[in-house]
């Protein structure tokens, strides 16, 4: 701590830390009260906790998305996991990672035949995330996708889903490729960031590194165009070299550099 002369007894002291505070969500340069935070600190850290478990629990906004969707030209399918409510969905997993027995009906009727992407929106671990950052991020990502000759499957709305939840969706589509837009665990500083998965020949049973991950979605921390920039070069890569995972590299700096 700095210690001034012209601070009055008792006054907090200025942190050298605190201009590092502009550069970065994490918290840093809190200050202190005796041998503890701030009451400032204490509250503002509850409440960012509170954020976070909210957001656990959210839900998709069915309704809103839904009647966003018409102006993206592509159908839509609702869909749930095998996990019938939030606690079973945070308590059984591999519940998550599965269709319902009826979803995998609709999917199979609604098939549009072979194609090369289907889109998942998931509720994952915030649904904020989708509510809020899905739909932007898809008006800047399909014209790139539609100009590079994507044939697109409709859309799936998935709810108490995981990521590998889109493996089956994406295999009963008939999709070359899946690509899972779903929430991301929440933190203390974003409990709305939204992660892109994606995976080639997608069938269920697929672990991680089967899989490529674009994450921090949201503009706070990866911006739609750039994000919607870096997935187009990617989901392209990946059908050109029948892969995904870590066989996958991402080199789209490269174009930029």
């Amino acid at each position: 701590m700095l210690t001034s002369p012209d601070l009055p007894p008792g006054a907090p002291e200025a942190d050298p830390w605190a201009g590092l505070q502009a550069f970065t969500a994490a918290r840093i340069a809190l200050g202190r009260s005796g041998t503890s935070v701030p009451l400032r600190e204490a509250l503002a850290f509850k409440l960012a906790h509170a954020h976070a478990r909210d957001a656990v629990y959210s839900g998709l906004a069915i309704n809103e998305l839904l009647a966003a969707l018409p102006p993206l030209q592509l159908g839509s399918c609702q869909v749930s996991s095998q996990a019938t409510t939030r606690q079973e969905y945070l308590q059984r997993p591999d519940w998550g990672r599965r269709l319902s027995a009826a979803s995998r009906a609709r999917l199979t009727e609604q098939a549009p035949g072979a194609c090369d992407l289907a889109i998942v929106l998931a509720d994952g671990l915030s649904a904020t995330a989708i509510n809020e950052h899905a739909l932007p991020l898809l008006h800047l990502l399909l014209p790139l996708l539609r100009q590079a000759g994507f044939r697109l499957a409709p859309i799936t709305l998935a709810e108490q889903a995981r990521v590998a939840l889109g493996d089956e969706v994406g295999q009963l589509l008939q999709a070359r490729l899946v690509l899972v837009l779903i929430g991301e665990r929440p933190g203390l500083s974003a409990p709305h960031s939204l992660g892109a998965y994606f995976t080639y020949a997608p069938r269920p049973g697929l672990t991680d590194e089967a899989r490529n991950c674009v994450s921090n979605i949201r503009p706070e921390g990866l911006p739609y165009p750039l994000a919607a920039a870096k997935l187009s070069f990617l989901l392209q890569a990946a059908l050109r070299q029948q892969l995904s995972g870590v066989g996958l590299k991402d080199q789209s700096d490269l174009l930029t550099s």
